[in-house]
This record gives structure tokens, C-alpha cells and sequence, in this order.
């Protein structure tokens, strides 16, 4: 029995199964023609440092394609031209954009393709260049390092204006506020010791009480007004009765010259008429004036009544 193996045929067995794998693999992840992908170019302003050829394209977290090569770009020398090959059925619109984005904490970076909206147009190639360009978009560490340089920048400016503050001038006038506002707080403590503050609480207290006194008196002045127009009324009332009267006197007068005037003039007949007129007249008048008298009279005897409460008439003996 030949127990000998054959150590070449069985290593180049190995090679092929090995070869077959990888090509098996390689077959699974591309796609399976060339009509079914499209090209792009991106062109980044900025460092693509971990960025490297077949390094993953997405749409939206979606592998949709690899980066196919990476080179300084023709036409402008400061920007990185990328070439990238992805899924023909990636909907790549006129506002899409290509972002720079790390991969966790290994150093490598992919490009994430974002927004693109449903109602724009597709993205087509301008005359004049071989493929279309998706527009970019500052990474993260690209914004980080912006907002850093402006940070700095604003940092610099505050110290100097900082430095101008602080000068040997201003350091002499902050010292010696710093020495009188020292000195004011020592004579206001000394000033506020415990005998101003009782003075101060007593004269709180004396306000409120004021304040509750004229509260209280409010009403009464309130009645005190009330009351003053009521007698305002009863003034004008009376000034009102003796202006008619004295109107009914002017009128009997003028009645009097003109039966003068027309030779009409009988004494009988005018006395008939304008003596009970002018009587009357007369007596109203009396009374007014007697009611006018004795108000005023009132009004002087006892103001205060007016406010707080009404005179109390003095009854003779006998009454109730």
C-alpha cells in the first residue's frame, strides 16, 4: 500500500479553492455590470486625511458605492478631486451634498451623501466637464477647527482690550474706588447701628398707621363731599328762586312804564294786578332769604358736623 501524498497538488488545490473564495466574495460585493453604476466627482476644499480608495460612499448611512480614486484636481490646485463610482438608482439631486465623515475613532473617514430633496431636479453634468460635480459640505473637524480660529481670534482681541483695561492708569483709579467704596461701607455700617434701625422701624410703623388713619377717614371725606355738593344744590336752588322773582318784579315794572308810555295808566287796574304779584314776589323772597340765613348760619356754628356727623338740635324743655 503507497501511503505517500502528493504535498504539490494538494497545496495547489488549497491556492485555488482560496483564489475561487476571493473572487467569490469580490463578485458578491460589486455590482453585477458596469451599466448599473455612474461616476461622480467631489471636489473638497479641505484635507481628505483618512480618506483612501475604496474607502465606503453612503447615501443617508446606505453603502451605496466606493471611492474609485483620489488626486489633486486639474483646474484648481487647491482643491482634492475625488472620483466616485455608486448605484445608478442612488437618487442624487442638484442639492445634494458630499460631507467628510469619521469612522468612530479608527482614523478613516467615508463621504456620507445627504439632502437632495424629492421635488429637485437630478443632478446632470455641465458642459465642459467629463462628470457631474456633487457640491460639498465642511466636515465636522473642518467647522471644529473654523469656530476654533474665530474663537482664538475673539479670545486675542478680548486680552488686548483686556490689557488697554488694565493699564497703570486705570490699576491707580480701580484702587482707589476699590478704597472709597471700603470707607463708605464702613461709615454706613457705623451709621446703621441698632438705634437708627429702631428709628427706622418706628417711623415704618408711625407711616402705616398714618396710612390707616387716612383710610379711615377716607369715607368721612367722601360724605364730607357729598354733602358739600348737596349744600352747593340747595344754594343754587335759592339763587335760582330769588333771580325768578326778581325776574317776575322786572317784568310787572316794565308793564308799569309802558301803561305810563300809552297814556293807559290806571292805577286800579295795575295795583289789582301787580300789587298781589309783587306781595307774593316779596314774601317768596323773604323766605328764601331766611333759608339762606340759616344755613349759612349752621354751616359756621359747626363745619365739622358737616364731616363727621350732623348738629344735633337743642330741644327746648318739654320737647322730645
Amino acid at each position: 500500500m503507497n501511503n505517500k501524498v502528493n504535498y504539490t497538488l494538494v497545496g495547489f488545490l488549497v491556492l485555488v479553492g482560496f483564489t475561487l473564495m476571493l473572487g467569490f466574495i469580490y463578485w458578491l460585493l460589486q455590482p453585477k455590470s458596469k451599466e448599473e453604476t455612474t461616476q461622480y466627482h467631489i471636489n473638497f476644499n479641505e484635507s481628505v486625511l483618512g480618506l483612501n480608495i475604496d474607502a465606503p460612499v453612503k447615501y443617508r448611512g446606505i453603502s451605496v458605492g466606493t471611492v474609485t480614486s483620489l488626486k489633486i484636481n486639474p483646474r484648481n490646485s487647491e482643491q482634492v478631486q475625488v472620483l466616485i463610482t455608486i448605484l445608478r438608482t442612488t437618487p442624487i439631486k442638484i442639492d445634494t451634498v458630499a460631507k467628510l465623515t469619521a469612522q468612530g475613532i479608527t482614523g478613516l473617514s467615508y463621504i456620507n451623501l445627504s439632502l437632495g430633496s424629492r421635488e429637485k431636479n437630478d443632478l446632470l453634468c455641465l458642459e465642459g466637464n467629463a462628470l457631474a460635480i456633487i457640491k460639498t459640505a465642511p466636515s465636522f473637524f473642518e467647522e471644529f477647527e473654523a469656530s476654533l480660529g474665530s474663537m482664538s481670534t475673539k479670545l486675542s482681541s478680548t486680552l488686548t482690550q483686556t490689557e488697554k483695561l488694565l493699564n497703570d492708569e486705570n490699576q491707580k483709579q480701580i484702587t482707589l474706588l476699590l478704597q472709597r467704596t471700603a470707607g463708605f461701607m464702613d461709615k454706613l455700617e457705623q451709621v446703621l447701628d441698632d438705634k437708627t434701625i429702631h428709628h427706622l422701624q418706628s417711623s415704618v410703623k408711625n407711616l402705616d398707621s398714618m396710612s390707616a388713619k387716612i383710610d379711615s377717614m377716607t369715607p368721612n371725606i367722601n360724605r364730607f363731599i357729598d354733602k358739600s355738593v348737596q349744600w352747593e344744590d340747595k344754594v343754587a336752588g335759592s339763587f335760582d328762586s330769588i333771580m325768578a322773582s326778581y325776574n317776575v318784579i322786572a317784568k310787572s315794572m316794565n308793564e308799569f312804564k309802558r301803561a305810563i308810555a300809552s297814556d293807559q295808566f290806571n292805577i286800579k287796574d295795575i295795583a289789582g294786578d301787580v300789587v298781589p304779584t309783587v306781595n307774593n314776589t316779596l314774601l317768596e323772597m323773604q323766605e328764601v332769604m331766611i333759608r339762606l340765613d340759616g344755613m349759612i348760619q349752621s354751616y359756621e356754628r359747626s363745619p365739622g358736623d358737616v364731616i363727621f356727623k350732623q348738629e344735633e338740635v337743642k330741644k327746648g324743655p318739654g320737647e322730645k
